[in-house]
């Protein structure tokens, strides 16, 4: 059966369409990130790279506090994605990996800031007994190359994607390997993790 040339016209433009939108979801949540991971601490507040702050440029093989105090295991796995990546010439960059408790309430008082309320900062920022990052479980990759890549590839690694509102936010899932990575949540606040 051959489809009319209007009807395919339609058709791929509905899919150029729907690709755009898609795109630019994924533009404002990385822009929505970028703004929470690189906070500007106040006045005299001693927080920095020491606390898990994440200079620009840095990727998952740099000797930065926020990289080398990651579990071993996810660490491991970022460095072995990451030197696969890089044969299809896709570089991990890290917006964010481990951090004090100190920092993640610093993030969220800014989130709080930001969004206007508790409620609504959840979807975005962990509590500091609650978040991954503090026991460094989990992992921001930067730039939208690297988290189409890990998008595709990365349960071959263990590594999944948490939320469907953070692209770049990834966890180390072993069993992923064989079962492919879980569902994801809409958003921090279906994670039943977060609800301590």
């Amino acid at each position: 059966m051959s489809v009319s040339a209007p009807a395919a016209g339609r058709r791929t433009k509905m899919t150029i369409r729907a690709t755009l939108l898609v795109a630019n979801v994924a533009i404002i949540g990385v822009f929505i990130h970028q703004s929470l991971a690189f906070p500007s601490f106040p006045a005299g507040s001693t927080l920095g790279e020491t606390d898990g702050a994440v200079p620009d440029g840095v990727t998952v093989f740099d000797d930065v506090p926020a990289v080398t105090n990651l579990d071993p295991a996810l660490l491991v796995a970022l460095r072995k994605a990451a030197t696969d990546a890089a044969d299809d010439g896709v570089k991990f960059f890290v917006n964010s990996g481990w951090r004090t408790p100190a920092y993640q309430q610093h993030l969220l008082q800014e989130a709080v800031s930001k969004y206007g309320s508790e409620r609504e900062a959840a979807r975005w920022v962990a509590t500091p007994t609650t978040s991954p990052h503090v026991s460094g479980q989990a992992i921001d990759i930067g730039r939208s190359d690297a988290t189409a890549w890990l998008s595709e590839h990365g349960f071959r690694y263990g590594l999944c994607q948490i939320y469907d509102n953070e692209p770049w936010h990834y966890e180390l899932r072993p069993e992923a390997v064989t079962r492919g990575c879980p569902p994801r949540y809409a958003d921090p606040t279906h994670d039943p993790r977060m609800q301590g």
